[in-house]
């Protein structure tokens, strides 16, 4: 006599819960919806508001919905430092921050500084065109920090060896 055919085990604990909690498609409060509206949820795959973007218009409304144009573009201004000003001067000089709607600048020396400040507009405006988002309305220049003889071994205290000829 042959045996009686009986499903597998996993075929048995899907049906079971099948016919526990129902079919998984029809189930939800929005499955509800849309089969009292007589809406087909698989019919309409590029419905309204579900066509398709590209990444770069995606990212680009994700940058913009949470606040990120601003310090993206800051961030892309100091990347491209060198071709902002040129190569030769990008060795010398490195923005350092954006402080009030002034880009702070620091010079390996004073002369490249009093070049940097000399082209001081044509930066100003070759920002302005390409990163419009920064929000770079100046430009602050400084050359190298000069030490200080105020602390250490040769500090003296008062007016020091200035007045000593007189």
């Amino acid at each position: 006599m042959p045996k009686p055919w009986k499903p597998a085990e996993p075929s048995r604990v899907y049906q079971h819960f099948k016919a526990v909690f129902g079919d998984p498609s029809k189930r939800g409060i929005d499955a509800r919806r849309r089969r009292a509206a007589g809406q087909d949820p698989d019919s309409v795959p590029y419905g309204r508001g579900r066509e398709p973007a590209g990444l770069g218009d995606v990212m680009g409304a994700l940058t913009a919905e949470l606040g990120w144009t601003e310090p993206l573009a800051r961030s892309e201004l100091f990347v491209d430092w060198p071709s902002v000003v040129g190569e030769e001067l990008a060795k010398h000089s490195t923005p350092v921050t954006i402080e009030e709607g002034a880009l702070v600048i620091r010079c390996d020396s004073t002369a490249w500084a009093t070049q940097l400040r000399l082209m001081r507009g044509t930066v100003t405006t070759t920002i302005a065109q390409r990163y419009p988002a920064a929000g770079v309305e100046s430009i602050r220049v400084s050359g190298p920090d000069a030490p200080t003889w105020k602390r250490g071994l040769r500090s003296v205290q008062g007016r020091g060896p200035r007045d000593t000829y007189g």
